[in-house]
């Protein structure tokens, strides 16, 4: 039986859990790029709420600077060294109602544009025998370089809306590797067990 890889949260506030590999396994739905055991962590505001619905939300896209979390502060979740960091990816507009479904029908050439299509900015952090991901990172946010050691609560970024993202929110996984496409999914948990689907987590 593996042992789940030992994770701190990786940031401070509310961040509302979806795709738990609490609820199932795999958490997205595929083993693709190592995704098997990943989680999406949603920042949300005191009353567990991101970016209140209006009649605009159904029909069309919303800048994410309207959402509580964008830009919000995140941080290593373990002490380790970066091996990879990429930045620059714009941040896109947030999609629910209608555009999600217009969104969801162009994942299919993201996922063919590979990992950074996906992934957006991000960071890669090597802790023990596996490297954990934070992505969908702001653009021009990354505060760590390649060969940096951290140490867990250093800020490496901020929450953004880059790569295949719905709404400003992180993804974070553990893998085997440093390259998605080869690497292994890693379980992990978060302070020592992971939050499921719809619950709100709480870091003072």
């Amino acid at each position: 039986m593996t042992v789940p890889l030992s994770l701190a949260h990786p940031f401070r506030g509310r961040w509302l859990a979806r795709n738990s590999p609490a609820n199932r396994v795999p958490s997205h739905g595929t083993t693709l790029l190592a995704t098997a055991h990943a989680i999406d962590l949603v920042p949300v505001d005191a009353r567990g709420r991101t970016a209140p619905v209006r009649l605009t939300t159904l029909v069309r896209p919303e800048p994410p600077e309207r959402f509580p979390g964008f830009g919000r502060v995140v941080t290593a979740p373990a002490s380790g060294v970066v091996v990879a960091v990429h930045d620059g990816e714009p941040d896109h507009p947030a999609y629910r109602g209608l555009p999600s479904v217009a969104h969801a029908l162009t994942q299919r050439r993201r996922l063919a544009a590979g990992w950074v299509a996906l992934a957006g900015n991000h960071v890669l952090l090597r802790t023990g025998g596996a490297v954990v991901a934070l992505c969908h990172l702001q653009r021009g946010s990354v505060a760590v370089r390649p060969g940096q050691h951290l140490e867990v609560g250093d800020e490496i970024g901020r929450c953004g809306s880059s790569g295949n993202s719905t709404e400003p929110h992180l993804h974070l996984q553990a893998m085997d590797g440093p390259d998605p496409r080869h690497a292994v999914a890693v379980p992990f948990l978060l302070d020592g067990r992971l939050p499921r689907n719809g619950e709100v987590v709480d870091v003072p």
